[in-house]
């Protein structure tokens, strides 16, 4: 792991941006040590086990590089997209959420997912089982989670990478955060579309000009409604916290889910594997 310096980031749209995960990591854990765990295997999803302040933890977190995996129906070698969950990220994610409930270690979820893999060779490869797998890991974990929102957190991708609805001990998030079903210009080219055929269907007909106006009016709205203070303001984020603090925080939210040391019963239920 490189030494440790300040990050410095793109003022506008970082969450959009490739950059390395385990340079953030790196940042935070003690000595900058970090265990991978099967490096090798489903990279858009980096799980490895470390220390911070002392606390033995397991962090789940979101590779924002895009990397090269072979294909295993083709043979052929593919480009993985960074900040997607792929099958074999899916399943290595699940397999290490319950080696870290089993062996009683809290878990750091850190968000820049854009979600899980969609298509025809998606789902061939298995995408909906292995991300059950990893929904059903998540949601029935006993051990303390702490999830921080980096970069975007839409879709499925926030409810797998431990969101709100898998109650975390805590919720952070950094002013680069972005939180929502789906990103501001995905959700505006969807919902215009739906729009402009309804209005078609009653037999009125948009002009470019009144298209591209309607597309910026929701676009706008998303885009407020990402910001994390729009979250924060409703509770859903619990702190926005600048990125030089991290590491104090997160060592705070373990000492304080350290003074309830009682856990349940780790049940993860059937999984189909």
């Amino acid at each position: 792991m490189s030494s440790l310096r300040l990050l410095e980031f793109p003022k506008n749209s970082f969450w959009a941006r490739p950059y390395d995960m385990k340079e953030i990591i790196g940042r935070i854990v003690d000595e900058s040590r970090f265990e991978e765990y099967k490096t090798e295997y489903g990279k858009t999803v980096l799980c490895g086990y470390a220390r911070i302040g002392g606390f033995a933890v397991g962090v789940v977190a979101n590779q924002k590089m895009h990397v090269q995996d072979l294909d295993k129906h083709s043979g052929e070698k593919r480009v993985e997209f960074g900040g997607v969950i792929y099958t074999e990220s899916a399943e290595k994610a699940a397999r290490f959420i319950m080696d870290c409930n089993q062996n009683l270690v809290p878990l750091i979820f850190l968000h820049d997912v854009n979600g899980f893999m969609v298509g025809r060779d998606a789902e061939w490869s298995g995408i909906i089982r292995a991300g059950a797998k990893m929904v059903s890991a998540v949601s029935n974990s006993v051990v303390p989670k702490i999830t921080l929102i980096i970069g975007g957190s839409f879709g499925a991708g926030h409810y797998a990478m431990c969101g709100k609805a898998y109650d975390p001990r805590f919720v952070f998030a950094w002013p680069t955060a972005r939180y929502a079903v789906m990103s501001g210009a995905s959700a505006a080219g969807t919902l215009v579309e739906i729009k402009i055929k309804q209005l078609e269907r009653g037999g009125k007909k948009l002009s470019e000009a009144e298209k591209k106006e309607l597309y910026e009016s929701v676009k706008k709205t998303y885009d407020e409604q990402m910001d994390p203070r729009y979250g924060a303001a409703r509770l859903w984020i619990d702190k926005i916290i600048d990125p030089l603090e991290t590491r104090d925080v997160l060592i705070a939210a373990l000492e304080a889910a350290s003074l309830n040391p009682e856990v349940p019963k780790f049940n993860v239920g059937v999984l189909q594997t």
